[in-house]
């Protein structure tokens, strides 16, 4: 029997890598249908009751009609898509929570959700590594002046100098997929890595680092990066108390969640020199809103949200969601599914 598809990519996970994942994963009579999604040369938003999607709900409904199965990272799964797609009996999404499908909604109906976890773990913690010698080798600013034509002799001076990562303590606060890749390389750099993460396997740690409370990894780190969710627990977690309490002159980094810092007790740090340097790609607000102190404040090295961003997470989500497809038609057990209690209905 032919299952009809709905592959909906956009400009970063492209349709037709979605499309080609399927026929490489899926043994089965696929009839696929593709549609190509604005984001991101239109930023995602709120679509109304679900959070960062892509598209309309009178597009995707449209798209949707009599498929059984759709692959997406960004369209949107309301209550009313899923409510107007009654064919519908997998959503699989390409990232690695579903933020743009109603959970509660997509059960009600009787669908299934499964994500990507790990698709992006190697961008991110390679751009963390990156944003991590940015900031202590100041490269953007140094870069900066000689593109402007400036060949400023006066950075070899000592308190302009950068630093080695070689012999510092880095530490890192989570170990998971991105956390753990982290720690491998700056392990790999000379580094010695400390690590707080309360729910990681010591033995993971083994050889790479080891693992202290908050208060310790602070006092010893040079340089902290951060890698944890947020959660009521962890909003906000580092503030003037916590820059104040890591040695003089330190690096902080966040490619994980801008909720998790407080961006002005940076700014404060680094014009006091506190801090040496910081590397963000996260915000409390994005895009950063135009008066932000983030943005004339010396010192920080910044990108937009992009860390996850690389042409092997494009293949990776088109890979993961594929092969959920894949386990679902062949009635096995789905690794990453958000709402399992659907299939105790």
């Amino acid at each position: 029997m032919t299952v009809r598809v709905l592959a909906a990519g956009d400009h970063f996970v492209l349709p037709h890598l979605l499309t080609e994942a399927l026929r490489e994963s899926v043994d089965a009579d696929l009839e696929i249908a593709e549609l190509s999604l604005e984001w991101p040369d239109v930023p995602f938003g709120p679509v109304a009751e679900v959070r960062e999607a892509s598209g309309t709900e009178d597009e995707i409904i449209e798209a949707l009609q009599g498929v059984r199965i759709c692959v997406t990272q960004m369209a949107p799964f309301t209550e009313r898509v899923l409510r107007e797609c009654p064919d519908l009996a997998l959503v699989a999404v390409g990232r690695g929570g579903p933020v743009n499908v109603n959970l509660d909604a997509a059960t009600a109906h009787g669908v299934a959700v499964s994500s990507a976890p790990g698709r992006n773990a190697t961008a991110t913690a390679e751009h963390t590594i990156a944003l991590m010698l940015a900031a202590m080798r100041r490269i953007p600013q140094v870069h900066g002046d000689l593109a402007g034509g400036t060949w400023r002799g006066d950075y070899y001076r000592y308190d302009s100098v950068g630093l080695e990562l070689e012999g510092r303590t880095v530490g890192l606060i989570g170990y998971g997929a991105i956390g753990s890749r982290v720690a491998r390389v700056a392990a790999g750099f000379g580094a010695r890595v400390v690590v707080h993460d309360p729910y990681v396997d010591p033995a993971a740690l083994e050889g790479i680092a080891e693992q202290v409370d908050l208060p310790n990894l602070l006092a010893q780190s040079h340089v902290v990066s951060l890698h944890a969710r947020v959660t009521p627990e962890t909003t906000g977690m580092i503030g003037a108390a916590q820059i104040a309490a890591m040695p003089s002159g330190s690096v902080l980094i966040n490619c994980a969640r801008g909720a998790l810092v407080d961006y002005d007790a940076v700014c404060d740090a680094l014009e006091t020199g506190r801090l040496f340097a910081a590397g963000f790609d996260v915000f409390p607000e994005e895009p950063i809103p135009a008066a932000s102190r983030l943005l004339r404040t010396d010192g920080i090295v910044m990108t937009p949200h992009l860390a996850g961003a690389s042409r092997e997470t494009a293949h990776n989500a088109a890979r993961i969601t594929a092969a959920e497809v894949g386990r679902f038609l062949s009635g096995k057990p789905l690794l990453h599914c958000q709402n399992p209690e659907v299939f105790a209905a």
